[in-house]
């Protein structure tokens, strides 16, 4: 494949939600990929596209769904030494050609039927409160029986193997494959999706013991860190166009600019999934961290590498759905770091530009809860009646809600501020941001809650933002968030085109992330606490 092949397959394959068809695509191109490598010739691309299409005409063919599970059941249940690659290629075929529903009704019998032996736990549970434990006054002269202490042993030793799933040895097996690291991270994939549809308690312990075995699999010893640059084969350039998740590369010319001169693209492979990275970061080389994503993609040409002060990180994609929930990046991030430090000692500063994916969601469903609340309590013309409400929150300072009702105009209408707010922000169409007049009265409002949606709105105790959780618990603080930084549509749809930079640094990484896991603290710098110290003051004022 040449690069005039990959432009011709940008234009074919870059369609609008094209990751999100594939993830959650039946019978994926990539299982039939595996059948293909297990079967076909690797030497040339020819080869390989020529043995997938073989595999894909073989898997036009739908098994029944009793010869897969028998398949299934005899990889697990065959003496290890009988279980070779034939045995293994016949389940992953067999797989491979159910239907999604039989795929569904397949792993939740691997997850029911071959679960562990609760009884023989029991039991063993049973025996093991029985003994006294070693050292305990019951044993005669406080001399510890080494045939005493040998049942202790043997009893623990039972209780850790039967505290195994059954299906702990499918994975294992399949791991032991070629293809079988890529096979289980589809399959995992298989029980994201339908775990979507509803909270199974078996196919949930199921997905999570699997989570470990990847997780361990796929430690940063076993992970390869590669530089992805424009003269790598276009196979793997094609997956760097196709699974770029956060801001997608348009054109041939696009993806030459990311990959050249104060670029960089660095990615995570393992040995057992070759050609294409588990996860793949972006960096742009620059004099000071960027406040919009415009700077960062439609800079031309770039500054001199040697003048850069800021690795800034704009980008960050996995490329396998089955592995999410494992924090590669975290690691990616760190090895980056440390790379870009020795090759490039004058970069002091390492940042990120990243979106918002949940801010906007957040502020129509807190805008529409408490506009609800208002016209349940009829207090829409009262603020002192609002005021004596437990629930409700004006979530607008007075002089926000009065700009934004002189300058709505015809374009949303309202009895308060938070109604035109709610009206301006909900069409799909943003016409808001067309407007000089409302960009001015909507920026102090949304980028204080933004300020207090990234700081303060929280689950379980952390950053209800998954990618601010991401960073934080990587270590990263809060520098800055941007006005008008991704005008998009994308853009505007998520966080009404607010970004915002973390920044890494290398001596406080540890001890912000250790402090983020522990107590949920988010460090921030002052600009950004500004905006909610400002809140809390007019609050206090208020009260008086």
């Amino acid at each position: 494949m040449n690069k005039k092949a990959l432009a011709i397959l940008m234009r074919a394959r870059m369609r609008p939600n094209h990751l999100t068809n594939f993830a959650l695509s039946p019978i994926s191109n990539e299982l039939n990929q595996i059948l293909s490598n297990s079967h076909g010739n690797r030497s040339s691309e020819y080869g390989e596209h020529h043995a997938m299409e073989h595999g894909k005409e073989k898997l036009n063919h739908q098994r029944s769904f009793e010869v897969v599970r028998e398949s299934m059941h005899s990889v697990i249940s065959m003496n290890k030494t009988e279980v070779g690659d034939s045995v293994l290629n016949e389940f992953l075929e067999g797989y491979c050609s159910l239907s999604f529903e039989n795929r569904r009704k397949l792993l939740l019998t691997l997850a029911k039927e071959y679960d562990l032996n609760r009884a023989q736990v029991r039991e063993l549970i049973k025996q093991y409160l029985g003994l006294q434990p070693p050292g305990s006054e019951a044993q005669s002269g406080g001399v510890e029986d080494e045939g005493f202490l040998s049942t202790f042993y043997r009893i623990e030793r039972n209780l850790r193997h039967s505290l195994k799933p059954v299906y702990e040895t499918l994975f294992e097996r399949l791991n032991t494959h070629p293809e079988g690291l890529k096979f289980l991270t589809i399959i995992r994939a298989d029980i994201l999706s339908i775990l979507t549809e509803g909270n199974i308690a078996s196919l949930r312990a199921l997905d999570s013991y699997l989570k470990e075995k990847l997780t361990t699999w796929l430690s940063p010893a076993a992970l390869e860190l590669h530089q992805i640059t424009w003269d790598d084969p276009a196979s793997l350039l094609e997956k760097i166009v196709f699974y770029e998740a956060v801001h997608p590369i348009s054109n041939l010319i696009d993806l030459k600019r990311r990959l050249g001169v104060g670029r960089r693209c660095f990615g995570y492979f393992h040995s057992a999934i070759p050609r294409e990275p588990l996860i793949f970061i972006e960096v742009a080389l620059l004099k000071n961290i960027a406040e919009t994503i415009q700077e960062v993609l439609w800079d031309n040409p770039p500054i001199a590498e040697s003048e850069a002060t800021c690795a800034l990180f704009y980008s960050i994609s996995s490329t396998q759905p089955g592995l999410a929930g494992i924090n590669l990046g975290k690691f990616l991030i760190k090895r980056v770091i440390t790379l870009v430090k020795i090759d490039m000692p004058h970069i002091s500063v390492f940042a990120t530009l990243s979106p918002i994916p949940g801010f906007m969601q957040w502020l129509l469903s807190k805008l529409a809860s408490q506009l609800k609340l208002a016209k349940a309590e009829d207090i829409s013309r009262s603020s002192a009646d609002r005021s004596r409400l437990t629930f409700y929150e004006n979530i607008l300072e007075p002089e926000e809600e009065r700009a934004l009702i002189d300058s709505s105009g015809d374009l949303a209408s309202g009895k308060s501020g938070m109604e035109i707010m709610l009206n301006l922000l909900m069409p799909t169409t943003h016409e808001w941001s067309n407007s000089d007049k409302l960009l001015s009265a909507l920026k102090l409002p949304l980028m204080r809650l933004c300020a207090r949606y990234l700081l303060q709105e929280k689950k379980r105790g952390k950053a209800l933002d998954s990618v601010a959780n991401f960073h934080l618990q990587n270590g990263a603080m809060v520098q800055r968030i941007n006005w008008m930084a991704d005008q998009s549509e994308k853009g505007l749809k998520q966080s009404a085109g607010i970004m915002v930079n973390y920044v890494y640094r290398p001596e406080n990484i540890e001890e912000y992330a250790q402090s983020y896991f522990s107590k949920g603290h988010i460090h921030s710098s002052y600009d950004v606490k500004r905006y909610i110290q400002l809140a809390l003051e007019n609050e206090s004022k208020g009260s008086l």
